[in-house]
């Protein structure tokens, strides 16, 4: 199906002033601004040129953000032989889980479980899958909900970084690489939306592909729960460090890829 982009422009300016402690008094004084122009555009009310003045203030990118109000940068459909997403409802939005495998050995890891494992389930059941590994990019409830019941059912072990240990995860370093058939993944950290949260790199695909959890979303990025600047920097030094041709893998919203978020994402275009 067919998957919105998870955030609006008010939810990357709403993040952004978050992020950095920054109150609509405070960005309207600095843009030259009404404080009600800034509520405005805030609460989902836009307007191109409180927009442009706001944006650098809040160091978006003011192109960018007007693409994402005008519907303009939604990312084309992308697809990836070796790659399937699940998107199932946890409370009242859509969170992704994802599996890779090698097409030689047949043998996939997950990334994630969201709300509901069973379309997971019967996709390898179907495709004559072995599950291996489940790799978590953070234990948010939403990503992790389905944990117990992926592991019963496949007995493939689960591990998560040491940051952010979680009963039934085996803890692993930053750095650490897996291989599945001619597939390999590695570990890096991306945190700031959680303090261990992980993206992680599979190479051997058509393309590079990347799940980065929360880290990142087409258009946007994940809420800075723990640290706005650290959100920031290891998507800088991760994420945009890959191939322009790289596909990112979202928790929430659709595919997308470096070079589209390069050009479409207002916090780092």
């Amino acid at each position: 199906m067919s998957i919105p982009q998870e955030d609006t422009f008010a939810d990357v300016v709403s993040k952004a002033m978050r992020g950095q402690l920054q109150t609509d008094v405070m960005v309207a004084a600095a843009a030259g601004s009404s404080v009600e122009q800034v509520v405005a555009l805030r609460t989902g009310h836009w307007d191109a040129a409180v927009g442009e003045k706001v944006a650098p203030v809040l160091g978006l990118h003011p192109g960018a953000l007007q693409a994402l109000a005008e519907g303009r940068s939604a990312p084309p459909a992308l697809g990836i032989s070796g790659l399937e997403g699940f998107s199932t409802h946890f409370d009242d939005m859509l969170v992704n889980s994802y599996l890779v495998w090698d097409s030689s050995t047949r043998e996939a890891a997950a990334f994630d479980t969201g709300s509901d494992a069973g379309p997971m389930l019967d996709f390898l059941h179907s495709h004559g899958l072995t599950l291996k590994v489940i790799l978590l990019t953070h234990t948010h409830g939403d990503h992790v909900f389905e944990l117990d019941r992926l592991s019963e059912k496949t007995g493939a072990p689960a591990f998560v970084n040491q940051l952010e240990p979680l009963p039934g995860a085996d803890s692993f370093e930053t750095g650490r690489q897996w291989t599945l058939g001619g597939l390999r993944i590695t570990s890096h950290l991306t945190c700031g939306h959680s303090r261990g949260g992980t993206t992680y790199v599979v190479h051997g695909l058509e393309r590079s592909v990347a799940i980065v959890g929360d880290a990142l979303f087409a258009g946007s990025m994940g809420g800075a729960k723990v640290s706005y600047e650290d959100a920031l920097r290891t998507n800088r030094e991760v994420i945009f460090s890959l191939p322009t041709e790289a596909v990112l893998c979202p928790g929430h919203g659709p595919l997308t890829s470096v070079g589209w978020e390069k050009q479409w994402n207002p916090f780092f275009a």
